[in-house]
């Protein structure tokens, strides 16, 4: 192993620690409808419980509702349970062989929460971040130790993995702003 692909693997986690940001920003409910929502909705299937997207098209019916149509009617109920008993705070109706599930306004309070989860999911990445930094910086240590790479080379791979540790925190703090911006419009 060199100090480049120390680098490299460095920067690949790196970024794949802002990517699962960016799916658990997804998760916080903003105040407007959105299919993503309900991805994590599990639908009880002939004894197993698979997502929702498995048995049922989800789409927008305007801005603040839900539409979700079964493939099959009889699911009709038993996805309207499901998304009822998850823990998104959302009532569905039944309409005939379609689904709406409206999205509630969010209070100022609820918003406030919801920007205080959003940091701590920014602070988690950041953290996971400034880790695999250490991680990496001991790598570099033990190819000095082994001899594979001179001190001057460490010195360099340590900076140039700070300057990415410093782009990795920069875009994570982007997205929780945005996020916060997203949350607090009304």
């Amino acid at each position: 192993m060199s100090a480049s692909d120390v680098k490299k693997n460095a920067d690949t986690k790196m970024g794949k620690s802002v990517e699962n940001l960016k799916l658990d920003l997804a998760k916080i409910r903003t105040g407007r409808a959105h299919a993503g929502i309900l991805d994590h909705v599990q639908v009880d299937y002939y004894g197993s419980l698979v997502p929702l997207s498995q048995v049922a098209s989800v789409s927008l019916f305007d801005a603040r509702t839900i539409n979700v149509q079964p493939w099959e009617k009889k699911m009709g109920p038993v996805i309207e349970k499901a998304i009822r008993d998850s823990d998104l705070g959302l009532n569905p109706q039944g309409m005939g062989d379609t689904i709406r599930v409206p999205t509630p306004a969010l209070t100022e309070e609820r918003r406030r929460e919801l920007s205080k989860v959003a940091k701590g999911e920014g602070e988690d990445a950041k953290v996971a971040v400034r880790n695999l930094r250490r991680d990496a910086n001991e790598q570099l240590k033990k190819l000095v130790k082994d001899k594979t790479i001179s001190e001057d080379e460490e010195r360099r791979a340590q900076d140039e993995i700070q300057k990415l540790t410093d782009r990795y925190v920069a875009d994570i703090d982007k997205l929780v702003q945005q996020k916060e911006t997203d949350i607090m419009t009304v």
